[in-house]
């Protein structure tokens, strides 16, 4: 394992934690070095970013998009638009950016207005530059295994952090909790690959799942992305599985500042007592949704643009 992702200072023993901030820098790092690879023969990975509304959070995840994106040497910019947007004002805006070649990669940040369909709207951005591993396309090409798709970030980013932290994938019992299509699916899809990371026997648990418990403490590996805080509590996790805890939600916190504080979906505390392997929240999963992004987006250019 690599020194800068050693366990973080603190953890007791047999709970490590997965630092995904280490690790998305050093991944930042790398797209940064094929970027100025690609800038060498004239190709500039743009990406760009378009929000409806004032959504807060969304609002905080684009101006960190956009940073990270020009931290990078990328290229591309933040269209703000307002929340009165029609729907075929947003379609026709992705219809100009999917013919734009300084465009490799578009992302339309959800959720979207309630009067615009977001299926209608990912079904519209080209394959091709979808670096949000959204359209159906791409979900296809993610679940039959072929290399040249995108997978959601979010998903891709968990793979990365199991293979960087040399976790043993093949034949493991994984568990997911959660079906979603930004995350459970695709998760899914990518474990029951063959290969690095992959060839773990999956089972994909969600809200009518009976026994839930029985399923997850028959995990070796165990992915919590329900959206529910401190769901999954230490009597549930198999002893020395490995915890990935995607969920991010807000809870009241009297002793902050702000008056909340971020909890994943695992009940931190007990969980990695039990673990072998936890991610924090925040600093584990998040940090790596965006440095995957930057990494669809310049392998984007280098397919669209190949020397």
């Amino acid at each position: 394992m690599p020194a800068e992702l050693t366990a973080a200072a603190g953890a007791p023993a047999g709970a490590r934690l997965i630092d995904g901030t280490a690790l998305a820098a050093r991944i930042r790092g790398e797209v940064a070095a094929e970027v100025a690879t690609l800038r060498a023969r004239g190709v500039v990975p743009g990406l760009t970013v378009v929000l409806v509304g004032d959504d807060p959070a969304s609002a905080v995840y684009v101006g960190a998009k956009e940073k990270a994106s020009r931290e990078a040497g990328m290229a591309g910019e933040t269209i703000r638009l307002p929340a009165a947007t029609s729907q075929d004002e947003l379609l026709a805006l992705v219809h100009r950016l999917n013919a734009d070649r300084a465009v490799h990669g578009i992302l339309v940040q959800m959720p979207l207005p309630r009067h615009i369909d977001p299926e209608a709207v990912i079904h519209a951005i080209r394959p091709d530059k979808d670096v949000d591993g959204f359209h159906p396309v791409n979900a296809g090409k993610v679940l039959i295994g072929e290399k040249d798709g995108f997978a959601p970030c979010t998903p891709a980013g968990v793979q990365r952090m199991l293979v960087e932290y040399g976790v043993e994938t093949r034949g493991a019992e994984c568990v997911i909790v959660g079906r979603s299509n930004i995350v459970g699916k695709p998760m899914a899809a990518l474990l029951m690959q063959s290969g690095a990371g992959a060839d773990a026997t999956v089972t994909v648990c969600h809200s009518r799942t009976r026994e839930l418990a029985a399923h997850v403490r028959r995990a070796d590996i165990l992915i919590a992305a329900i959206g529910r805080p401190c769901m999954i509590t230490g009597d549930m996790v198999k002893p020395g599985a490995v915890v990935i805890d995607v969920g991010v939600n807000r809870i009241p916190d009297a002793s902050r500042k702000s008056g909340t504080r971020l909890v994943g979906d695992v009940d931190f505390d007990a969980v990695r007592q039990v673990a072998s392997l936890i991610t924090p929240v925040p600093g584990g999963v998040g940090p790596m949704t965006i440095a995957m992004l930057l990494a669809n987006t310049a392998r984007a250019a280098r397919q669209l643009e190949p020397a």
